[in-house]
C-alpha cells in the first residue's frame, strides 16, 4: 500500500508514523512554571541530535481543541527543561502524568513522583530515573499549526552509578540499562532487553549477497 502523506488526513498520518517508526525512546520531561510548579509529561517523538554540542529534540503535538501544552509554555517562559528516561518500574507513574491538569497543579504531586534537585539548569529531575538530561532551550521551531520541535542544549547529564562500568572511559553497562520505549500510539510499549551485535564493516569488507 502506498500513501500520499501530503494529502492523507492528519489522524491517519499520526497512526501510521507512530506505529511504524518504532521503538521510540520516551522523554519524561520535567519543567518549572515561573511560579515554581513542577510539570511532568511524557513524549515519544524524541531523540538526541548530536554531541558537539550535545542536543536533544522533542516533537510536541498540540491538541486541536486545547491551549498550549504546559511543557511548551514553561520551556518558552523559562528556557529550561530536564529529560528523564523511563524504566519499566516507572511506567505506571509516567502514564499517570500524561493526564491534563490545570496549569497551577503538578503531575509530580498527582503521581507521587519523587524529584531530585538539578545540578545545572535549576529544573528538578525524577529521582528514580537512571538517566537525566538537564537542558537549556536552544530553539523552538513551529513545524505546523499544532506541532513544534523543541531543541535543547544538554548542560549536564546524570547517570545512575550502577550503569557505569568505568567512569573514566564512560563505558555503560548496556545489560543493566533497559529503558522502555513506545511501540505505537495506543499505549503500547516495549522492553529493550533483547539485543544483538554486528561488527561495523571496514573498507575491505565485501557486501552481503
Amino acid at each position: 500500500m502506498h500513501y500520499d502523506m501530503t494529502s492523507l488526513e492528519a489522524r491517519k498520518r499520526y497512526k501510521l508514523l507512530s506505529s511504524l517508526v518504532v521503538p521510540r525512546p520516551i522523554a519524561w520531561v520535567s519543567t518549572l512554571s515561573p511560579e515554581g510548579v513542577v510539570n511532568l509529561a511524557p513524549y515519544s517523538f524524541f531523540n538526541v541530535m548530536g554531541h558537539d554540542p550535545a542536543l536533544v529534540a522533542l516533537g510536541i503535538l498540540e491538541h486541536p481543541e486545547k491551549p498550549l501544552k504546559d511543557t511548551v509554555r514553561n520551556i518558552t517562559e523559562t528556557g529550561r527543561f530536564t529529560v528523564n528516561l523511563v524504566t519499566e518500574a516507572l511506567a505506571a507513574r509516567m502514564n499517570q502524568t500524561a493526564t491534563d491538569l490545570p496549569y497551577a497543579e503538578s503531575e509530580a504531586d498527582l503521581a507521587a513522583v519523587e524529584m531530585a534537585p538539578a545540578s545545572a539548569n535549576g529544573v528538578p529531575g525524577i529521582a528514580r530515573s537512571p538517566v537525566r538530561l538537564e537542558c537549556q532551550l536552544m530553539q523552538i521551531i513551529p513545524s505546523g499549526t499544532r506541532q513544534k520541535i523543541v531543541l535543547g542544549d544538554i548542560l549536564a547529564l546524570y547517570v545512575q552509578d550502577t550503569l557505569l562500568i568505568d567512569s573514566e572511559t564512560v563505558k555503560i553497562d548496556l545489560e543493566s540499562h533497559r529503558p522502555i520505549a513506545r511501540m505505537g500510539g495506543a499505549g503500547i510499549y516495549c522492553r529493550t532487553a533483547d539485543c544483538f551485535s554486528l561488527a561495523r564493516p571496514d573498507s575491505e569488507t565485501q557486501p552481503l549477497d
